[in-house]
């Protein structure tokens, strides 16, 4: 650790006491994947598992910024402190957040009830960065009751969020083409609450019909959460309380159905053998020029055995 950083255990303690700067270091740890990283989520493990996290997402263009921004406003009117994880895309030179979600939510920027975060997704598919579980617990154990996560908006595949998130807002706008567009490729069955944002604009009965009409289709339990579909005008904050109003009732749903606690078992899961795999592929990359590779090798050449065989040898002897 460089003699700049605090102790892991003084920099936890400062996150919980609300230290805007103690977050963004911890925060800074876990991107930069250092060395104490182990060390800080044990230390944070004791006090996660309280935050309801929410995740935004839908195409580039529909406002989730806007939304985003929105949310926090009116989180804050109830007097709820809220982290936000605002992915974006890589910068080519750089490798950090292109675009800075800070620049666009200053508003909120002296509030010590709310921190904002941009985080780069460098190349990771999906909307997420790789490192967004990591930071998520650190918002958690800091004490926020509200983690909004703002997807980088990849469009089709970006569904990533749902497994990471106990409550997902699928965001469409009218006078995008066809509104469903950006709802298709398995967007449809993981939204928890639909927005359509934008509402004062033409065409947004045309996609809130369109939605309707998708959702009918799927095969849902009878006991399942049914999808609500909101309108919103996000610039103006109009229809935000409905959506906030609905998180909360989603929330509510979810504990007395079990939902939440197999959410978050089935996140931790993702999270173990996400970090397990990171793991054996760094052991397995540094196996080339190893002498077992290459015997194993000569073998398989050779035809004494096969590649199967030679990989299974080689796992056990690891």
């Amino acid at each position: 650790m460089s003699r700049r950083t605090p102790p892991v255990a003084e920099l936890v303690e400062r996150a919980r006491d609300g230290e805007s700067r103690a977050v963004a270091r911890l925060i800074s740890l876990v991107e930069d994947e250092s060395p104490v990283l182990r060390e800080v989520m044990a230390a944070l493990a004791p006090h996660a598992g309280r935050a309801h996290i929410v995740g935004i997402t839908g195409s580039p263009g529909v406002g989730k910024s806007t939304s985003t921004s929105a949310l926090v406003t009116a989180y804050r009117a109830t007097g709820k402190r809220v982290g936000v994880l605002a992915v974006d895309p890589s910068s080519p030179f750089s490798g950090g957040a292109l675009l800075g979600d800070r620049v666009r939510m200053q508003e909120h920027a002296t509030d010590p009830g709310v921190f904002i975060r941009s985080m780069a997704s460098r190349g990771h598919l999906g909307g997420l960065a790789w490192t967004t579980p990591q930071a998520l617990r650190v918002l958690d154990a800091a004490g926020f009751d509200v983690v909004l996560v703002e997807t980088v908006g990849v469009g089709q595949s970006e569904v990533e969020i749902a497994g990471m998130a106990d409550t997902t807002l699928i965001l469409l706008a009218p006078g995008m083409g066809d509104g469903i567009q950006a709802a298709k490729a398995g967007i449809l069955e993981v939204g928890d609450i639909y927005v359509v944002n934008k509402a004062d604009r033409d065409g947004v009965q045309n996609v809130t019909r369109d939605l309707r009409a998708m959702l009918a289709l799927a095969d849902r339990e009878p006991d399942a959460w049914k999808p609500p579909i909101l309108k919103t005008v996000a610039s103006r904050n109009e229809g935000v309380g409905e959506v906030v109003e609905a998180i909360e009732q989603r929330l509510e749903w979810m504990r007395g159905s079990g939902v939440l606690e197999e959410r978050r078992r089935s996140r931790a899961r993702d999270e173990i053998e996400a970090i397990a795999m990171t793991a054996l592929r760094s052991r397995f990359g540094h196996l080339h020029g190893d002498a077992r590779l290459d015997v194993l090798a000569a073998k398989v050449a050779s035809g004494s055995t096969d590649p199967y065989s030679a990989a299974d040898e080689l796992i056990s002897a690891l």
